[in-house]
């Protein structure tokens, strides 16, 4: 004849082990006990990995901001290549318009001496 009692053995809200107390009798009246403890699967380590994450959007965050940084200089010195070029063409028309004037008045004192 076997007896067995099974007790769960709990650590806060998860279930950690079972205690198997199983008890045997013989014909001759002999009793044997055994006792086995089974345990559950301990937990992965959760608390590297967490450490781990945490490292790796902080290198993400880190390159977006130098990625951004990196094109909003090439940004500013595109703009400031354009408004030079615009400065030049300005220049150039006014020097076109300034010949045009001397010319202009070349010809108006030809025609009037």
């Amino acid at each position: 004849m076997a007896l067995g009692i099974v007790t769960p053995i709990y650590q806060g809200e998860h279930f950690m082990a079972e205690e198997r107390i199983t008890e045997h009798t013989d014909r001759a009246g002999n009793t044997h006990t055994t006792h086995t403890i089974v345990h559950d699967k301990e937990p992965a380590n959760n608390g590297n990995s967490g450490w781990l994450i945490l490292l790796l959007v902080l290198v993400v965050a880190v390159v977006g901001v130098w990625f951004l940084t990196q094109m909003s200089d090439s940004e500013i010195a595109k703009d400031n290549a354009v408004a030079g070029a615009a400065d030049e063409v300005g220049q150039a028309a006014g020097q076109v318009g300034d010949a045009a004037q001397t010319a202009g008045e070349a010809v108006e004192n030809a025609t009037n001496q």
